[in-house]
């Protein structure tokens, strides 16, 4: 046995010392480690959410119960809801692909897809209990509870398991997906291909394989491609072909679909713009879908049905308060208490947005002068309003009746947005989603007065942000952030 050592049943020449079988027990267990891990997340993630939906299901209740009735619930009937509800979140979210390691590669975004799966799961519980008559064993304050407290732990389970994920990766047990580029050079030297990390799955380019751009050689260069493929065994073959180049992208992928391998095709650089580019069929014609709505025909009337409850519960609420500060505007200058002035909204058709008059002027058309600190146009009663943006309130009847959601991009002059849609390219985009009273870009103090291209940047640029990210959870938070941070008002003159 001197000399050499056992590997895996091989004898292979010792270099060196032996390693001491420890090291290659460990070595086995890292691999075996390494090959479980992704498929152990997706179970550690339905585990952890069954968990702790359940216990707050029976945690919800014996709260509730111990504080107004002084009793202990009975662990069945509340466990067994709490199962429920679970089961259906786990479907939920196994049906999105969302228990996979890419998709708690960050912190960001978790609470708004737990809010979603959450809604789904305890609206659907509900309405199996109302249509089974099962509903009316638990009081509303139970109910409620749990709504809360169920959200609460299924998020913080969610973000649990972003730091389990980020722990995989610090260790290194989610091993790089392994890629072999082929190619003609001169796409291969602009191929960015060092090791990289995009949704947390971690890429590694393990060789580059240059092809000839000339016939006579194509039939060697792809056989001894072929061979590296299965010489390297990649996860993947990446080809850097121009997509002009039909000839020769066929040619590779009829020499490489024998390779145990997914093949992918590069992208053409305008596809860089377009993060979720994807092959689709329009009946007998196949295309490459590169844009697609910011919301789904669900989330439309998810966001609507949020909009009529909400606008209708604050018109009711604020009606006394509408009449107040009418009575003041009346008193102060005469004129209507309400202005109305055209502005573009969904797929930029026009309409009339409703609010309290604050100034003397009522500017409407293609002259409209925006206005700036101490303009003396404003009144003492509009400084006031404006400052606390209350004129924008009445806006609730737009919302009501569908120009307008509660939250959106801030509508503007029509003079203003035809001035910026000939001057940014990506301005148009902001009339994807329906306008509204408050928005991510006035939350956080871009709105007012617009002295130069840079402030219609910034604000640009948060309220697209909104358009490719809208979620109910982002509705309510900005709504919050409007009631509670100051930013909100800054710039409100």
């Amino acid at each position: 046995m001197s000399g050499s050592w056992c590997v895996a049943g091989l004898w292979q020449p010792a270099l060196g010392w032996p390693r001491p079988r420890c090291v290659e027990a460990r070595g086995r267990l890292r691999r075996m480690m390494e090959a479980l891990a992704p498929f152990g997340f997706i179970y550690l993630g339905i585990l952890v959410d069954a968990a702790t939906i359940v216990g707050a299901a029976y945690a919800s209740r014996a709260l509730y119960d111990l504080l107004t009735l002084g009793i202990q619930p009975d662990v069945e009937p509340v466990t067994s809801v709490g199962a429920l509800v679970a089961l259906l979140a786990m479907l939920s979210t196994l049906q999105r692909g969302e228990y996979g390691l890419k998709h708690f590669a960050k912190s960001s975004g978790q609470v708004a897809r737990a809010f979603s799966v959450w809604n789904f799961a305890f609206i659907a519980a509900l309405a199996l209990g109302f249509a089974t008559k099962t509903s009316s064993d638990f009081s509303r304050g139970a109910i409620g509870v749990f709504y809360l407290s169920g959200f609460v732990s299924l998020a913080l389970g969610r973000r649990m398991l972003t730091g389990v994920a980020a722990w995989l990766r610090r260790t290194r047990l989610t091993p790089p997906r392994r890629v072999v580029a082929i190619g003609l050079e001169d796409c291969l030297t602009t191929l960015r291909g060092g090791p990289g990390d995009h949704l947390g799955e971690a890429v590694e380019v393990v060789a580059r394989i240059a092809l000839r751009d000339h016939r006579a050689y194509m039939a060697d260069d792809l056989a001894l491609a072929a061979a590296a493929v299965r010489m390297y065994r990649p996860d993947e073959v990446y080809l850097a072909i121009p997509w002009a180049r039909a000839d020769m992208i066929e040619a590779c992928v009829d020499a490489l679909i024998r390779t145990p391998a997914e093949i992918h095709l590069g992208a053409e650089g305008i596809l860089e713009r377009f993060g979720e580019a994807k092959v689709t069929w329009l009946g007998e014609m196949v295309g490459l879908q590169v844009t697609r709505p910011p919301l789904s025909r669900l989330q439309q009337w998810e966001k609507r049905a949020f909009d009529i409850v909400v606008a209708t519960m604050a018109l009711i609420a604020l009606a006394p308060l509408f009449a107040a500060i009418a009575l003041l505007i009346r008193r102060e200058t005469p004129g209507p208490a309400l202005f109305r002035q055209k502005r573009y909204g969904f797929n930029q058709e026009p309409f009339r947005i409703f609010k309290f008059r604050t100034m003397t002027a009522m500017d409407d058309g293609a002259n409209v002068v925006q206005a700036t600190r101490a303009d003396p146009r404003v009144t003492r009663v509009g400084a006031i309003l404006r400052r606390h943006s209350i004129d924008e309130l009445p806006q609730l009847i737009n919302v009501l009746i569908g120009e307008m959601s509660i939250v959106g991009p801030r509508p503007h002059a029509l003079a203003h947005d035809q001035r910026y849609v000939e001057r940014l390219s990506r301005y148009a985009r902001r009339h994807n989603v329906k306008p509204g009273i408050t928005g991510w870009a006035q939350v956080w103090g871009h709105r007012g007065e617009i002295t130069n291209d840079h402030d219609m940047h910034k604000r640009l640029e948060h309220d697209l942000y909104y358009v490719d990210n809208w979620s109910l959870w982002l509705d309510m938070k900005i709504i919050l952030m409007t009631v509670l941070s100051p930013r909100a008002h800054s710039n409100a003159y």
